[in-house]
Formats: C-alpha cells, sequence, structure tokens
C-alpha cells in the first residue's frame, strides 16, 4: 500500500505542535500572509500545507485541529484539483528526459502572482501552495520576493521546503518559519505498519532506522531497497583500502543505480559513515574497523571525499547523467591516493 498524495491525505501524525501553531494563528484572526514549512524531505510538510488551505477554505475547526473530514466538499475539492481558491506550484515535468525538472521557474511564479490578485472565488482566501522552494531558479526567487513584499489583500502562500538555506535571505525574513520535526518512534511505527503491512516487524524497524524519522523517506527506501543498499555500504567501507571485488562492485553499480532513489541513498549513507568515522577518529574514539577505513589517508583529507561525494551527486541527478559511472567514480574517491 502507498501513502496518499499531500492533497488527499486526511491523517497527518507527529506533528501536532506544528498544527496547533497553525490553527491558533487561524483562529487570532492575525494572520501571517506568508508561511515557510521546513523540515526534513517526507515529515509531512506538504500534506501539513494541503490541510491548513483546506481548514483555512472551510472555516474555524477544533482547537489546534485542522482536520477535516474526507466525506467534506471542500475536502473532495481540493483533493480533485478542483478548487478555485487554490493554486499549487512544484517543478513541472521534463516530457523529453521523462523526469521532474531541475528547479521552478519564473513563469511559474508570475502565474501565482496572477493568480492571487484576483477576488477569492468564494469570498474567504486565495492560497498558493509552492512545494518545493528550494528549487526556485534566482529569477523565479525575485519574482516571489516582489510578491512577498507586496501580498495581495485575503492571500496565504505557504511554502514548502527541506533545505531553507537555498533561499536567500530576504525571502525567508518575509515568512513566518515553521519547522517540522522528524517523527517519534512511535507515530513513524504506526504509519509504516499502515503503508506496508506486507513487510515483516523486523524490516519495519530497519526501514524506520534507516529513514531517521521521516515516513516519506522510508518509503522511498522500502522502494528502492534501502536496507539491502545500507548492507553495500558497509561492504563497500570493510573492504577499503584494497576495493571492493569485481563481482561486488558489479552488485553494487546494479542496485545502487537502478534508480534517482537508490543512488541518492547509497551516495548519502556513504558520506554519513564516513563523516561518523571521521569525528569519532577525531576524538579518539575509532573502533578498528574505523581506524583501518581512515588509514589509507590523512584524516584532514577525508573531507574532501565527502565533499567530492556530495558534489558527485548533485551534479548527476541535476543533469541527469550515468548513475552507475558516478558510482564508480564515487568508490574511486575512496581508494588511496597514488
Amino acid at each position: 500500500m502507498n501513502a496518499p498524495d499531500p492533497r488527499e491525505n486526511p491523517d497527518l501524525l507527529g506533528q501536532e505542535p506544528a498544527e496547533a501553531v497553525l490553527a491558533g494563528a487561524q483562529r487570532s484572526g492575525r494572520l501571517h500572509h506568508a508561511w515557510l514549512l521546513t523540515g526534513p524531505e517526507g515529515v509531512g510538510k506538504a500534506t501539513m500545507a494541503f490541510r491548513f488551505a483546506r481548514r483555512l477554505f472551510a472555516g474555524l475547526g477544533a482547537a489546534d485541529s485542522l482536520f477535516l473530514p474526507v466525506a467534506d466538499p471542500v475536502f473532495r475539492r481540493v483533493a480533485s484539483g478542483g478548487h478555485a481558491d487554490l493554486l499549487v506550484i512544484a517543478r513541472g515535468w521534463d516530457e523529453k528526459r521523462k523526469r521532474l525538472r531541475a528547479e521552478i521557474v519564473v513563469d511559474q511564479v508570475r502565474e501565482a502572482q496572477r493568480f492571487l490578485h484576483l477576488t477569492p472565488g468564494e469570498g474567504g482566501w486565495r492560497v498558493l501552495i509552492l512545494d518545493g522552494a528550494d528549487r526556485l531558479n534566482a529569477n523565479a526567487a525575485n519574482a516571489l520576493l516582489k510578491l512577498l513584499e507586496e501580498p495581495p489583500a485575503r492571500a496565504i502562500v505557504l511554502l514548502t521546503c527541506a533545505a531553507p538555506g537555498r533561499l536567500p535571505a530576504t525571502v525567508r525574513s518575509r515568512c513566518r518559519v515553521l519547522r517540522l520535526a522528524p517523527l517519534a518512534e512511535a507515530p513513524l511505527a504506526t504509519l509504516l505498519a499502515r503503508f506496508l503491512p506486507d513487510l515483516g516487524a523486523e524490516e519495519r524497524e530497519r526501514l524506520a532506522a534507516l529513514a531517521e524519522g521521516s515516513p516519506g523517506r522510508a518509503l522511498r527506501l522500502a522502494e528502492a531497497e534501502g536496507p539491502a543498499l545500507a548492507r553495500l555500504v558497509d561492504e563497500a567501507l570493510d573492504a577499503l583500502p584494497a576495493g571492493l571485488p569485481t563481482a561486488r562492485l558489479a552488485a553494487v553499480l546494479e542496485k545502487a543505480g537502478a534508480s534517482e532513489e537508490s543512488f541518492a541513498f547509497f551516495l548519502g549513507q556513504l558520506r554519513a559513515a564516513l563523516a561518523a568515522a571521521v569525528r569519532a577518529a577525531a576524538r579518539g574514539r575509532a573502533d578498528p574497523d574505523q581506524s583501518r577505513l581512515l588509514a589509507s589517508r590523512p584524516l584532514a583529507a577525508w573531507g574532501e571525499v565527502w565533499q567530492g561525494l556530495r558534489e558527485i551527486e548533485e551534479e548527476t541527478l541535476g543533469l541527469a547523467l550515468d548513475r552507475r559511472s558516478a558510482l564508480l567514480e564515487g568508490l574511486s574517491l575512496l581508494s588511496p591516493s597514488p
């Protein structure tokens, strides 16, 4: 079972503190015109944005809750994309490359400007949800800044963003920032049991540990065989400095290069393991396996390796380069310098 799309999702577990802030702002009658919903990927930022939009259209609800039942007409119209006062902007689909575009462009923000300056069709609010605001290119960010500097009446802008540092400070300063935290163990376990009922409890626990409080990440890792990829990361590091045997290297390239999600997860886990090993060594707490891992070069040089792995990931995903070649390049960084 897959998780519902954010616009169709009636539930949001584990984010009650953030929901109470939004509900309280609505009740106060003094709503800020722009909200920046931040937090790790997959913790419910877009779900929260749609939840808040529905409640704004429907009117005040129960204290500290934005819940609206699925049978409510407002819920159904938002879920179907048929609510006249809601506009959603995200990265568009690139038909040529058959993938999401890398950026949100200025024409999309200009469309939002025109939309928000219209009179609300139902006498309430006009709401813009800009999902993935950290993907705005420079021109789009400048257009958004103008919109936030002179907001239309009865208009609310909801930005979701996993990396707020990528937004210009001038944009961030004009938003009220609300962070959604990684989920605690209990609500995450509840969601994984609901969405992955055919997976064993032990495997769900492993996914939860890898997902670090993000149900969306856990579901993507389940599809990309995250636990198996994590074992391949351990194997690659254990094989240093000699490197993986040819047969095992082929298995890494096949599994980790199978999708963008598996590719990003493998390199992310590789970076995380390196960072943990270097921190432990710097504190004199490295275990024997970590000492063998780091012995091939000076400790300070591993920071360059970490940065190199990150650049390989970003360039490969941003330009749709061959993932298997990029993995080979990344693994070669781990080998001792000649």
